[in-house]
């Protein structure tokens, strides 16, 4: 079995811990889009890493790790990472591969960036500013620079040239600028000598995996509503993070793709501008901020927090064609006296009741929620592991998203340790892999 992982909310639905969960299953790890603005935060023994390229299968010694061509990779941002995980002990030497067609952000990606989100002003989207968007605007203009570029066997006319181009026109946007082409021409050398060692075609390497009989597990980052297709658009990344992305970030065949589970917290949150219907501006919105430490791993930026939102999570079983649920974050629930489940919207304007996900980002901004009221719970949640052993209104708020998604929920995280997840016997997941005792 060849399972996706990936974000049926707006990101931040912590897929790192349930990934790095269950990579023991799995010989390759593999990521398929984004950039280093996607922070996976993964706890072991209490010890916590942030992963923002890096696959989080990462931290486990025998499983290889695949950055994929769907990705575009700031050099010096994958270097720090893996100095920091070195650092603790973790080598990655012989299992870690990036793509040869994988894009570069370059520096004048990053200053592009910055400029760009200002010129926006009251319109802006909230960008990280680290170069992905317009990293990947060079990529579908042609002009953008790969991986395997830097090699020997690449042309280096071609290389100067694109370089050297992308260079000047940048300095042409930004006033007063003076950046060297020369200068950045000589980097992408010293990046070379440090990268190759790392640098394969991922299709064949994967292809051959799996044809051996190797078991892969494709990592989404960020979220299905930050698609660059079908997220709330112009609200969202520059990549595919949902299902298709895996295809054409890893140059694999659908068939490969096996089971698709989608994360999704037991409320919701987003990060950046756009409309979030289910948002909560109150003191309750900032409960949910506290108790679920919503802040940006990568930014530091504070989340908005919300109910738990069916529409939007019954458009991500479409779009991505989720077999299944892992529910984290149940705990941050715990002694809320009743809960909220967004089932439907009604437009503002019209008055018109509203059962599928808008496409259309003005009617998504007049949409607010119609909410069923479900009891809550007081005994904890924090640290159960079987499902049984949860509250009774615990288990009841888990059926209740079942029957409003459309979906099992196979996997529930009550903690932010790695053994602090339920399996549900009964679940397709089961048939997937098994939890580490």
């Amino acid at each position: 079995m060849n399972i996706a992982v990936l974000g049926a909310q707006w990101g931040d639905e912590g897929k790192g811990k349930i990934v790095d969960l269950l990579t023991p299953n799995f010989s390759f790890v593999t990521r398929y889009q984004g950039g280093h603005n996607a922070g996976h935060t993964v706890y072991v023994n209490g010890r916590k890493f942030i992963l923002r390229l890096l696959p989080s299968g990462i931290l486990h010694p025998s499983v290889s790790c695949v950055i994929g061509n769907g990705l575009v990779v700031d050099p010096q941002a994958l270097f720090a990472e893996i100095d920091e995980i070195t650092a603790a002990g973790i080598d990655v030497t012989g299992r870690l591969f990036v793509s040869s067609k994988a894009h570069l952000i370059l520096p004048y990606h990053k200053e592009l960036d910055v400029l760009s989100e200002a010129k926006r002003g009251e319109r802006k989207i909230g960008t990280t500013s680290r170069g992905i968007g317009p990293a990947y605007e060079d990529k579908i203009g042609r002009r953008g620079i790969r991986v395997g570029d830097l090699s020997d066997r690449a042309s280096r006319q071609m290389l100067e040239d694109a370089v050297r181009h992308n260079v000047e026109a940048r300095n042409h946007l930004i006033p007063d600028a003076h950046m060297d082409w020369r200068e950045v021409l000589a980097g992408l050398d010293a990046i070379w000598v440090r990268l190759q060692p790392f640098v394969t075609d991922v299709s064949v390497l994967l292809d051959s995996a799996i044809r051996a009989g190797k078991r892969v597990m494709f990592e989404g980052a960020q979220g299905t509503l930050l698609d660059i297709d079908h997220g709330t658009y112009p609200y969202v990344t520059s990549s595919n993070a949902t299902t298709g992305g895996i295809c054409t970030g890893l140059g694999i065949g659908p068939k490969h793709i096996t089971g698709v589970m989608g994360v999704a917290k037991a409320y919701t949150t987003r990060v950046g501008e756009g409309p979030f219907p289910s948002e909560l501006l109150d003191d309750m919105g900032q409960k949910l901020r506290d108790g679920g430490s919503e802040y940006g791993s990568v930014t530091g930026r504070p989340r908005r927090c919300g109910w738990f939102d069916a529409v939007a999570l019954r458009y991500a079983v479409r779009v991505n064609g989720l077999d299944a649920l892992a529910i984290t974050k149940m705990d941050v629930l715990d002694g809320f006296p009743s809960l909220q489940i967004c089932t439907a919207y009604r437009d503002r304007e019209t008055g018109e009741t509203i059962e599928h996900f808008p496409s259309e980002i003005g009617q998504l901004a007049r949409c607010e929620p119609v909410y069923r009221e479900v009891p809550g719970w007081t005994a904890p949640t924090a640290g159960v592991k079987r499902f049984e052993d949860l509250p009774a209104e615990a288990r009841a708020y888990i059926a209740t998203l079942e029957e409003v998604c459309g979906v099992p929920v196979a996997l529930i995280s009550t903690g932010s340790d790695r053994l602090e997840t339920i399996l549900r016997s009964d679940s397709i997941a089961a048939r997937w892999f098994t939890l580490p005792a």
